[in-house]
């Protein structure tokens, strides 16, 4: 490897642990971090001997692996729709997904939201089998229907979610979906959707507790 490759790479990985600092996460998130320039601990890479910059790299390489969940972990990419299902360092499976949308939603009383998916570091609090979706305010104001008041039969639907869900917080689930065709676009309400097969990975992977790495 040469200096600049070296250099470039250093500063990929210094920038890992500066945004997450949290796992192991460098071979899936490419592209997605600061560059040699944003890295000013390695700008000067061009001086810096080779001897230097490979145990600046293994050092970081180690404190990548300390942070490393041990068990199993997921993580998601917004910007690629893309996840990767890991066991203990090991990537097992990946494929493509659906995140938020971004789209603003404006309802009356001065309401609204904004349908992104959550960035950072979650967990898996429950497993769901058949998902039944309890549809918010939001669903009627997009479908220009009235309000339902709470627990209206209304508020219930069956089938939507795909076979597993799994909750991650604050209402947001990994689950599937009837528009697969979709899967790979940000077209969600900020949920993370899976196609069948992968749902059913994740979902037999994943323990309770296990975290969710979203960016």
């Amino acid at each position: 490897m040469n200096i600049a490759r070296m250099a470039r790479w250093g500063g990929w990985m210094a920038s890992l642990l500066l945004s997450l600092g949290c796992v192991g996460i460098a071979p899936v998130l490419r592209g997605a971090l600061l560059s040699l320039e944003t890295a000013p601990v390695y700008a000067e890479a061009a001086s810096i001997d080779e001897a230097t910059l490979r145990r600046s790299i293994a050092r970081l390489e180690r404190r990548l692996a300390a942070r490393r969940p041990a068990g199993a972990y997921l993580v998601v990419s917004t910007t690629e729709n893309h996840f990767w299902l890991y066991v203990g360092g090991r990537l097992i499976r990946e494929g493509r997904c659906s995140t938020g949308s971004y789209v603003y939603l404006k309802g009356s009383g001065g309401r609204s939201w904004l349908f992104q998916t959550p960035r950072g570091q979650f967990f898996v609090q429950s497993k769901i089998v058949n998902p039944v979706w309890h549809k918010p305010d939001w669903a009627f104001v997009e479908e220009g229907k009235p309000i339902p008041p709470p627990g209206s039969p209304e508020r219930y639907e069956y089938g939507v979610l795909g076979r597993y869900a799994l909750a991650i917080g604050n209402g947001y689930l990994i689950h599937g979906t009837l528009y697969q065709r979709l899967l790979g676009l940000p077209v969600t309400h900020g949920c993370v959707r899976l196609g069948d097969a992968d749902l059913e990975v994740v979902y037999r992977t994943l323990p309770l507790g296990a975290p969710v790495y979203i960016y």
